[in-house]
Order: C-alpha cells, then sequence, then structure tokens
C-alpha cells in the first residue's frame, strides 16, 4: 500500500467471529470504519461494525460487492477458500498476502517453509494413505500425534497415537483427509510471539508470553513468559526471519516449543491470535491497533509492555464465573455470544500482576 489509509475508510474483514470483532472495535478508535464478511447469522462482529455482507466464500457476486465496498481487506482466520482471494485480490489489495494464507492453510507447506528457513519443525510425515500411514509411523514413532492438514484448529482434526499399533484406528478416524504425522518433542513449555510487520519493512514484536492449553484449547497466557534474555531475542528475531520472508504485513502469531536445544517452531498463524490477547490491557497498542495500522499503511507502535499480565479464555462453562469476575478489577472482553457450548470460546479476562 503506497499511501494510508485516511480517516473513515473502510477495512474490509472476511469473517466475522471475535477475533473480527476486537479488528472492528480497534479499527473504530483510529476513526475507520469496518465491513465484515461471514457467511454465518448475527456473528460477534456484526454487533460492533459498521456493516455487515453474510454471504458465502464461493458467492462471487457478493465478494465483488464487498471488495468494491472496501479500501483494504484482511482476514480473521486462515481458512479462507483460495477461490475467494481469486475474485476479490484483483479489486482490493489484501494483507496479509495470499503467499502466508496458502502456507498456514496446509500443515505440511507450512512445516516446509518453515525448515526451508532453517527453523527446527517437530519430526513430520506426510500421509494421504493407509500405505503412507504404515511408513509414517515407522519412521516418526510413537507417541506422535496425526493432524489434518487443512482445516484443523483448537484440537479438532488431531488423533494422538501412544504406540504405533493405534495408527490404523487414527488413519481411519481421518476419513481420508491428507495428514501430517508429527512426533512429540520433549519440551519444558511453550511461547508465542505476536510479530507485526508493516509494508515499509519495518517489524515490532511484543513480549513472548508463554502458553498453558487444555484439551487442545488455549487455556492461559502469561506475561513475561519464563524465557532468559536471548531467549526472548531469539524468539523475535525467528518471527521476524518468518514476516520479511513472506513479504508481511499485519500481526502474525508464532508458537514455539523451547527445548534444551533451542527453539522449535510449533505453528504460525496469519492473523491477530489468541495468545495476544494479553496485549489489550498490558500494552498502550495492543494487537489489534497494531494489526489494524498495518494494513491501513499506518506506522507501527513499539507495542512495549507496561504490566505483567495473565490471560485466561472463558470457554463454555466458564461464563458462570461471571458474578464473581465481574467483582474483581480484571479486565473482562466479552464476544457477544448467547449460547454457551462445551469448548467454544466466549471471552477472555486480562488479570494484572
Amino acid at each position: 500500500m503506497n499511501n494510508p489509509l485516511p480517516q473513515g475508510a473502510t477495512i474490509g474483514i472476511l469473517g466475522g467471529g471475535q477475533l473480527g470483532r476486537m479488528l472492528s472495535v480497534a479499527a473504530s478508535r483510529l476513526g475507520l470504519n469496518t465491513h465484515i464478511f461471514e457467511p454465518g447469522a448475527n456473528p460477534p462482529a456484526g454487533q460492533v461494525a459498521q456493516w455487515v455482507t453474510m454471504a458465502s466464500y464461493d458467492d462471487g457476486e457478493a465478494l465483488r460487492a464487498f471488495a468494491q465496498s472496501v479500501d483494504v481487506i484482511t482476514y480473521e482466520f486462515e481458512n479462507i477458500p483460495m477461490s475467494a482471494l481469486d475474485i476479490i485480490e484483483d479489486i482490493c489489495p489484501i494483507h496479509p498476502g495470499r503467499q502466508a494464507l496458502a502456507v498456514s492453510q496446509d500443515r505440511l507447506s507450512e512445516k516446509e517453509f518453515l525448515t526451508g528457513l532453517g527453523l527446527k519443525v517437530a519430526p513430520y510425515a506426510d500421509v494421504t494413505n493407509a500405505e503412507q500411514a504404515d511408513v509414517a509411523v515407522a519412521r516418526i514413532g510413537a507417541p506422535s500425534i496425526l493432524k489434518t492438514r487443512c482445516m484443523g484448529y483448537d484440537g479438532k482434526g488431531q488423533m494422538r497415537l501412544k504406540q504405533a499399533s493405534d495408527m490404523p484406528a487414527a488413519w481411519q478416524a481421518m476419513a481420508g483427509s491428507a495428514s501430517v504425522l508429527e512426533g512429540f518433542i520433549d519440551f519444558s513449555h511453550e511461547v508465542s510471539v505476536i510479530a507485526a510487520r508493516a509494508s515499509d519493512g519495518q517489524v515490532a514484536c511484543f513480549d513472548p508470553g508463554e502458553n498453558v492449553h487444555r484439551d487442545g484449547i488455549l487455556h492461559t497466557t502469561t506475561v513475561p513468559a519464563n524465557l532468559t534474555t536471548s531467549q526472548r531475542m531469539d524468539a523475535v528475531l525467528i518471527a521476524a526471519k518468518i514476516l520479511n520472508k513472506l513479504n508481511y504485513v499485519g500481526i502474525m502469531g508464532v508458537e514455539l516449543f523451547v527445548t534444551a536445544d533451542g527453539f522449535i517452531v510449533n505453528e504460525i498463524a496469519p492473523r491477530v491470535h489468541n495468545s495476544g490477547h494479553w496485549t489489550q490491557n498490558g500494552c498502550d497498542i495492543c494487537q489489534f491497533e497494531q494489526h489494524i495500522r498495518a494494513v491501513a499503511g499506518w506506522p507501527l507502535g513499539d507495542g512495549v509492555r507496561h504490566s505483567d499480565i495473565r490471560m485466561e479464555n472463558l470457554i463454555g462453562d466458564d461464563m458462570d464465573r461471571l458474578p464473581e469476575l465481574r467483582k474483581t478489577n480484571a479486565a473482562l472482553h466479552l464476544y457477544g455470544k448467547l449460547e454457551v457450548k462445551p469448548g467454544r470460546k466466549m471471552g477472555h479476562v486480562n488479570f494484572r500482576s
């Protein structure tokens, strides 16, 4: 983008979930409008955005009209069909670009991209049929985890193998979906770096956060993470290396395993990230504003942390805790989802240390 967006410009967001909601709030604070494109009815982002288009990602007419109504397009999740980008990218600029989306949509492509940069990843093998499944488990061993190459998130599309003999049942559970078998890593803890890159190449990273998962879903992120000064620097340099290689514009989440032999990259997410929600109350400029700044062609903020924060997701029945949480000074961020479901992210809360 050559020129920064002026006040009153409109940012199109593909996806209307909680991340799109918080991006819309950040944009409105900066004097920018948002237009949500979302297939589902009553999306959380629709409660705060100026406009919502409810249509399928294969509705070419709706996609073209959406692209013509906005000044730049971004997205809140990485499973946008490439066919949708084919329709809109000639009409309106899209940030981050499609290379980042293509890499992150396929676990195999992601691992090959990362290893091509000289970064470490877990041992992996491509699995597209029963014969490859047998070869993969013979090479990778067990315990290990079989993951669908595409469309998996929050523990979905994954089968754990405690022993090699579990592979036939695990592969059958994948119902023929192209998959990747990943070996287990001996790591002490997981951290993530929320990093931003502007169109002029400026990079700004938030402090790494330490993540704890429950049932495959992020439970808490705590900053500062348990890292040495040199580890913090290494984590930030890894994120910057990935961003620069992709000529990236926007926020990216980079998840890292901390091992005795250094960092292993778990995965990358080309969007604002759950493990970056702590920035809303730990920094003057949060990840959502930073992303809006980047895609709007504005200068990035430095994202310096002014407080120690523990972010905790509110999932399913955690909403029963609201009466007590409202009595505290913790910062509540609710997503406007009226129906509580097991495993559903309903909001999060930031506790200041």
